[in-house]
């Protein structure tokens, strides 16, 4: 099983499309969306490509193909023109033989994580810094933002594929990798 995962589009029809192109050239079977679909938010300045109407056309386009979580920014209304669910804050997948927390990361993080065994996955959005990291308890993984990535890091996303997560630069460049 192929999966992709992305987050932070806020609402830039630019980077909606890159991100679907990504996801047809991977060729992956799932979209896992973090949160943050059509709004840039208060502290974010507007986006390159901005237009959350063209956004949401084109991820209501891909609804099959979605598994999404709500993040900080998004909210009812947003919900009521997407054609996907999307207001869980959080939502668990069996990858591997491991539990995968997937969450937007306002709520739920490393400082915050959920009620997790040993040898958990969570996996969270919201920073917009890409990370594959090892705690005591749980591995911790983050896609970055795909549309307003922060600390000077790329435009990011991630695939999980054969029991390997391996976090790419929208260009292909591979960033980090992790093994579970």
């Amino acid at each position: 099983m192929k999966l992709l995962f992305a987050s932070d589009i806020h609402g830039s029809s630019k980077y909606a499309k890159i991100l679907k192109d990504i996801f047809e050239s991977e060729k992956a079977e799932k979209l896992i969306l973090l949160g943050d679909y059509l709004y840039h938010g208060p502290r974010n300045d507007l986006p390159d490509g901005y237009n959350p109407k063209e956004t949401l056309s084109i991820l209501n386009g891909m609804k099959d193909s979605l598994f999404c979580v709500r993040g900080n920014c998004d909210g009812e209304v947003d919900q009521m023109v997407l054609d996907f669910p999307m207001m869980a804050d959080y939502a668990m997948l069996y990858l591997n033989g491991k539990r995968v927390y997937i969450t937007h990361g306002h709520n739920f993080n490393p400082e915050n994580p959920l009620k997790m065994q040993k040898g958990d996955i969570l996996i969270n959005g919201h920073t917009h810094v890409w990370k594959a990291q090892e705690f005591d308890e749980f591995t911790y993984l983050n896609p970055g933002s795909v549309t307003l990535p922060k600390e000077n890091q790329n435009h990011s996303y991630m695939v999980y594929e054969d029991g390997i997560f391996t976090i790419k630069s929208i260009d292909g460049e591979i960033l980090a990798t992790k093994k579970i």
